[in-house]
């Protein structure tokens, strides 16, 4: 007779709610036609809302699932409060952005939906077999979402070379998974924990080929140096919504899954993996600033800012025990929010047939739509790192928790990459109050939902630069949690 398993209802209610979702607004589309189709958005809105609100109830809640694989803590519910903030604010902003491509509505919606489910199973997981399930849950998500405009080449190839490299780098973690299984004989991160210093000779050299080979799975993920060489494509070829979900959520799930592997699990080895980790960083934040400097197509430009950012936040990851790691949960947030308000900010300049996204089309838009400019230019300096902005908050907890670990070469480098930064960030300024011209842009004011996301983006980017505190405070205690 076989026991019963029980259930871990628990642990498992913000994945239930998000997979009720998605399947509520696919079947919901077989009804929905016309001006009806937005309350497909909203429906997917309102699953997002009632699995932050479960999330937040939560909180002091730490208990496991499915023999240990599956974990409820505050670090994984802290990132559930990062995912569905940005999976709501990349369905407020589609619902006018679908408006003017042929786009199908009910599949995007529950696609976006099933993503941040498959982010959710990565923040959760406390196994390797189960970060693979929740990675390939979102990926595969999101490389239907990057070509999902099929009346554009772009979209198509860029969902192609998405999927070509995403299938390459999974090779590589499904490989280091089996390694690290030979060398422990375990795929749960608390058995790798117990047994990383036990292992010796020949199981040694296959524990740290293993690790070198996550290494690159995440580094593809978070599109790190030198496996980034996907981004600037895929981010110019995505519709512009996805490729905000992809900048913040995608990043968001592979550090979830990252700090959890390298500090819980391969924690012992920090002086091993942090020298090259080190490396990474300075390649990332610097290749990912220089090349910024020389693009002329603003998706292009935030693709490489991208780079640059995850270099900051690999800077917290390698000084995760002095600080880093709160510090890397709290930008992510931060990093969501200007980042996402930019994205906006792209598609209201855009219209039918005209995507506005070189940089010459910006020209005069602070005078001739001054709540856009006015927006822009707080996404543009915050990214940058200006006080009070909550991008300087960011930066200031990642850079002090370097130097507080004793990495004070890499938080120069860290400050002077932001230096770096100010030139392209403020070129976008220069353009819009400084030079006239630019391209003509449909009525702002049409477009409601996006006016509401570049509001609240805008106000949560100037709240965490005024008052980070208790922001800050949550992501230490969530990565407290971690043990």
């Amino acid at each position: 007779m076989i026991a019963a398993v029980p259930i871990p209802w628990l642990v498992l209610l913000p994945a239930l709610l998000l997979t009720g979702t998605a399947l509520l607004v696919m079947v919901a589309d077989l009804w929905m036609e016309g001006p009806d189709r937005d309350g497909l958005g909203w429906l997917g809105i309102a699953g997002l809302v009632v699995a932050l609100i479960a999330s937040v109830t939560l909180w002091n809640q730490h208990e496991g699932g499915f023999g240990g694989t599956l974990v409820l803590d505050r670090y994984a519910l802290f990132f559930n409060l990062v995912f569905c903030l940005a999976a709501g604010l990349t369905l407020l902003m589609s619902m006018n952005y679908l408006e003017f491509t042929d786009i199908r509505v009910g599949d995007y919606y529950s696609l976006i939906v099933f993503a941040t489910l498959g982010m959710v199973l990565m923040a959760a997981a406390a196994d390797l077999i189960v970060i693979f399930l929740g990675l390939e849950v979102m990926s595969i998500a999101v490389y239907v979402l990057a070509g999902i405009w099929r009346q554009q080449q772009r979209s198509t190839e860029a969902a192609l070379k998405y999927f070509l490299l995403g299938a390459f780098a999974t090779g590589f973690l499904l490989f280091g998974i089996a390694l690290l299984y030979g060398a422990t004989g375990t795929t749960a991160l608390a058995g790798i924990s117990a047994q990383v210093l036990k292992v010796g000779g020949e199981q040694r050299l296959l524990l740290l080929a293993g690790m070198a080979l996550l290494l690159i799975g995440f580094g593809f993920k978070v599109a790190a140096v030198p496996f980034h060489v996907w981004t600037p494509d895929v981010y110019e070829g995505a519709p512009t919504s996805i490729t905000a979900l992809m900048a913040v959520g995608v990043k968001a799930a592979a550090f979830a899954a990252f700090v959890r592997v390298f500090v819980q699990a391969l924690g012992a080895l920090t002086a091993e993996w942090a020298p090259v980790l080190w490396v990474l960083a300075v390649l990332t934040m610097t290749a990912g600033n220089v090349i910024a400097l020389l693009q002329q197509n603003i998706k292009r430009m935030l693709a490489y800012s991208s780079i640059a950012h995850a270099g900051y936040l690999v800077l917290g990851l390698i000084a995760a025990r002095d600080g880093g790691g709160g510090a890397v949960l709290f930008y992510l947030v931060v990093y969501a929010l200007m980042n996402l308000g930019a994205f906006a900010v792209v598609i209201a300049l855009g219209q039918r047939g005209a995507a506005n996204e070189q940089l010459d089309d910006y020209a005069g838009v602070g005078f001739r739509h001054p709540f856009l400019g006015f927006a822009m230019s707080v996404f543009m300096l915050s990214l940058a790192g200006l006080p009070p902005l909550a991008g300087f908050a960011g930066k200031f907890y990642l850079f002090a928790a370097a130097v507080k670990a004793g990495y004070i070469g890499l938080a120069v480098i860290g400050v002077l990459n932001s230096v770096v930064s100010m030139y392209y960030y403020a070129g976008v300024l220069v353009k819009m109050y400084m030079v006239e011209g630019g391209a003509a842009v449909a009525e702002v004011t049409t477009r409601p939902y996006l006016v509401a996301t570049v509001i609240l983006t805008v106000i949560g980017t100037l709240l965490l630069g005024v008052f980070p505190s208790f922001t800050h405070e949550l992501a230490r205690q969530a990565f407290l949690s971690l043990g």
